[in-house]
């Protein structure tokens, strides 16, 4: 096994970290150890095919089986990706400490397959979580639904829908915010996802973090990050975006979703009210 990395513990002064890259497991081990509980641990494994190789079904099942045991036993909120058919079987392999809340579906229209046949246009997310563990929809409710929330008479609190629109981060989309990792996932599609389950100084754990788009959200959203891949170059990536400056991005992605929610007419942009570079929010 991998030697734990050592990074240390999380501090108010140091509330993003990027591991020593090191395996998944001794990931789990090095928070573990620790008695640290994130509020949510992120998992983008490998989806055996393509990219990132095959293995035996068996083999993946083990493996699947194994993360979901190690992520449950320190979050009480998990996000498990994948394909559909990837993931579809391991709906009946949650541990007994946690539920499936939402099947969730990235939906992007961009996919620049060139496969006969049906073009693939979503990625699967599922969110399990401890029965009691708190969320959050009113962080989505808009300006109108915060004036009734604090008069009393809003009647119910719409949440987000469970599938997600937002390009895939390629050619021209979203170009300053691309890494080079293949399976990057956008900002705020992340952002979502976050948001729905932690509130602010809240850690999320993301032990195969592949270009950091979670330390992204977390710098965006006043959040805590630990991250680890057993890559050296995507640990690279991670830290590097952790340097980066989001000033303005926690507006933009809020002006977005206020508008695609309520229908309201997008403001016009001007260089002075938007962030440097365009963060592909769909």
């Amino acid at each position: 096994m991998t030697a734990l990395a050592r990074t240390p513990v999380l501090d108010e002064d140091d509330s993003n970290l990027v591991l020593d890259p090191q395996d998944v497991f001794s990931a789990f081990d090095w928070v573990e150890a620790r008695g640290l509980r994130p509020e949510l641990t992120m998992l983008d494994p490998w989806y055996n095919k393509g990219v990132g190789g095959v293995v035996d079904e068996a083999e993946y099942d083990r493996f699947i089986a194994e993360l979901l045991e190690r992520a449950c036993r320190v979050s009480p909120h998990v996000y498990l990706w994948g394909f559909p058919e990837i993931l579809g079987p391991y709906v009946r392999c949650i541990p007994g400490s946690h539920r499936l809340v939402a099947w969730l579906t990235w939906y992007y229209k961009n996919n620049p397959s060139v496969i006969r046949g049906w073009r693939s246009a979503q990625m699967t997310c599922l969110h399990l979580a401890e029965p009691d563990a708190p969320m959050y929809p009113q962080h989505f409710i808009n300006a109108a639904q915060k004036q009734r929330l604090e008069d009393g008479t809003l009647r119910y609190m719409p949440g987000p829908p469970s599938v997600i629109e937002s390009p895939l981060i390629i050619g021209f989309i979203g170009k300053k915010e691309q890494t080079g990792h293949p399976a990057q996932k956008p900002v705020a599609v992340y952002d979502k996802l976050i948001r729905m389950v932690t509130v602010e100084s809240d850690t999320i754990f993301d032990p195969m973090c592949g270009s950091g788009t979670t330390g992204a959200v977390a710098k965006i959203r006043g959040r805590r990050a630990i991250m680890n891949d057993v890559n050296p170059e995507y640990a690279a990536i991670a830290q590097r975006r952790l340097g980066e400056d989001y000033t303005g991005w926690a507006e933009r992605l809020d002006a977005e979703l206020n508008n695609r929610e309520t229908g309201a007419p997008k403001a016009r942009r001007t260089s002075q009210d938007l962030p440097p570079d365009d963060i592909s929010v769909g």
